[in-house]
């Protein structure tokens, strides 16, 4: 009974322990979930991801996974989950490549071998694992913006549609801003148009396999048992030994192609070179599982480069022809793709062109219905404008013919106006000969009157003294009152000297008597003829002035022309009656002189 317990228990537990397992694969671009069996191996897992992924180069990638501060890759030989794998669920691994080929483009054959190390790459250098300088940085972020985005479009390709990507290291990205970097990135992006997708990813690794750090995995060692620590880095290449401050340039190198053997016991690895007269290289780690993982990682690299120098497999030939073949089809199609976008965009070029050319033509049979519009309303209004210029043209024949009548009849105006004119300029020239003869008059009777007044004062004083002569004889004639004292009577002159001066006083009243009556009468006489001589003059000039007066105003009538050919006569006119004006003034002053000799 207690066998048969212990048999049932057995069962029991063997059915409650599960037949699978849950896995998590992270890729580089995408994680996918599957549910393994208790029995698989690390093998049937790998496969199993590689055939969902469509991997072939199977010998680069491996399943990744952590150990407490380390990591390491799933054995293939043995089963999952009798290895150092994580015990959650599910269980986490990364698919990555494990080892790197020397040259990316002759060794990955398959385009999704070369999309998977370009973004295992790419993270690399922007967790800044591999060391990369600002200007490689620029250039290969540019094709990777190329294999992302396609070709550059100025249209669609606005600045700041780089914001969102993380293209260059943090080291790198402080150095300028993140617009001065992207100006940078796309001034060369421009330049890659034309390039695939999986051409820009191979360009991309071909710089990347350049760098100093490109494929190399870093562990600590010493060389001796007093520690002096040093790295060692393990490539495609060989081994490097790195000082622990510089993991670019190595102090020694081992390339496979002169190593014999590796090997190691406990912490103790052995190099030993091809040449035995070489000295053998040691050094020491101080985990053993990391001497594993060294171990591991020099018999995988040693393996593939002596794969490399060998021919290629039936496999490897199949899968490069294969490859070969997709690149001529995809090529082709891309060639077809690009002929036809250029139809295409020539297509809708043409398009626009003939949109523009309708909406063109629309807008020019637009614009001549307009005109013709308009030229018939201008039509309209020409045939107005004709039937009023041709009344216009018969009214301006009357007017012709008005004029016309009218520019004979200001002919013989004008003849009538040169005929009046001379009689005017004969009429002018003999009142300017009477204005200058009665100038000379009234110049002469200015003498004249000068001389009679100078007789007048003459007579004046003559008449003075002989009244003077007058009283003298007077008084001394008649007797003074007695009541009266007049004064003394003066001496009496000799009786012929008395008698004398009573012949010349009576003389000199006789002869002042006589002349002064002629002298007034002859004044008087004189001025009634310059009276009436003045009169006269005055009379003319009046005469003159009212005829100028006429003919200006006729003048003003008729042309403008006579007008102006009539100017200097009315300025000789004016000097005329300048000349006559002071012919008055100085018959005037003869007038005052008269008028002087009557008061007197």
């Amino acid at each position: 009974t207690a066998g048969k317990l212990t048999l049932m228990s057995i069962l029991g537990l063997k059915k409650k322990q599960p037949k699978t397992f849950k896995v998590k694969v992270i890729t580089m671009d995408a994680e996918m979930e599957f549910s393994c069996e208790v029995k698989w191996k690390g093998k049937d897992l790998f496969d199993l991801v590689c055939r969902t992924v469509g991997l072939r180069e199977t010998w680069f990638f491996g399943l990744r996974y952590t150990v407490k501060d380390t990591y390491a890759w799933l054995k293939p030989e043995k089963r999952v989950l009798d290895q150092e794998v994580p015990k959650d669920s599910p269980i986490t691994f990364s698919f990555l490549a494990k080892f790197f080929p020397e040259k990316v483009e002759e060794e990955l054959v398959q385009e999704i071998t070369q999309h998977l190390f370009f973004l295992q790459v790419k993270k690399q250098i922007l967790d800044e694992e591999i060391f990369c300088s600002p200007e490689a940085s620029v250039l290969l972020a540019s094709y990777a913006v190329q294999a992302k985005y396609g070709d550059y479009d100025p249209n669609f390709h606005k600045p700041g549609f780089l914001a969102q990507d993380e293209l260059l290291p943090q080291r790198v990205s402080y150095q300028m801003t993140a617009e001065m970097w992207e100006e940078k990135i796309t001034a060369w992006y421009a330049e890659h148009r034309g390039i695939a997708r999986d051409e820009a990813e191979m360009d991309y690794l071909k710089i990347a396999q350049d760098l100093e750090m490109y494929g190399i995995s870093y562990f600590s060692i010493t060389q001796n048992k007093r520690d002096t620590d040093l790295l060692l880095g393990v490539d495609a290449q060989g081994l490097h030994i790195y000082s622990p401050n510089s993991k670019l340039n190595p102090n020694k190198s081992f390339p496979w192609s002169d190593i014999r053997n590796i090997s190691y016991s406990e912490k103790e690895f052995t190099i030993k070179p091809l040449d035995k007269k070489k000295d053998v290289f040691k050094f020491y780690s101080s985990q053993l599982r990391v001497n594993k993982l060294i171990l591991q990682l020099c018999i995988g690299n040693h393996d593939l480069f002596m794969r490399r120098r060998k021919v290629d497999s039936i496999e490897v030939q199949q899968m490069k022809a294969q490859a070969k073949e997709e690149k001529a089809r995809k090529k082709v199609e891309r060639q077809i793709l690009a002929r036809e976008k250029q139809m295409r965009e020539e297509a809708e070029r043409a398009k626009e062109e003939m949109e523009r050319r309708l909406f063109q033509l629309q807008d020019e049979a637009r614009l001549a219905n307009e005109a013709l519009l308009r030229s018939e309303e201008t039509a309209d209004l020409l045939a107005e404008k004709a039937q009023i210029a041709e009344e216009e043209a018969k009214l301006l024949a009357h007017k012709a013919a008005d004029s016309e009548q009218e520019r004979q009849r200001l002919e013989v105006t004008a003849m009538k106006t040169k005929e009046e004119k001379r009689m005017m300029e004969q009429k002018m020239r003999e009142a300017e000969q009477l204005a200058v003869k009665l100038v000379e008059q009234s110049e002469r009777r200015l003498k004249e009157a000068d001389h009679l007044k100078q007789d007048l004062t003459e007579a004046k004083d003559a008449e003075r003294r002989a009244k003077q002569k007058l009283l003298e004889i007077t008084k001394t004639t008649y007797p003074v009152p007695a009541y009266s004292t007049p004064p003394p009577p003066p001496p009496p002159p000799p009786p012929e000297a008395a008698e004398a001066g009573c012949d010349a006083a009576s003389m000199r009243l006789d002869f002042k008597d006589s002349d002064m009556k002629r002298l007034s009468m002859e004044i008087e006489r004189e001025r009634l003829e310059y009276m009436e001589k003045s009169k006269h003059l005055q009379d003319q000039l009046k005469e003159l002035k009212t005829e100028i007066e006429s003919l200006k105003l006729e003048e003003q009538q008729q042309q403008q022309a006579s007008l102006y050919s009539l100017r200097g006569d009315v300025l000789l006119k004016c000097n005329l009656n300048t000349k006559v004006s002071v012919s008055v003034q100085r018959n005037s002053a003869y007038m005052s002189q008269m008028a002087f000799f009557e008061e007197v």
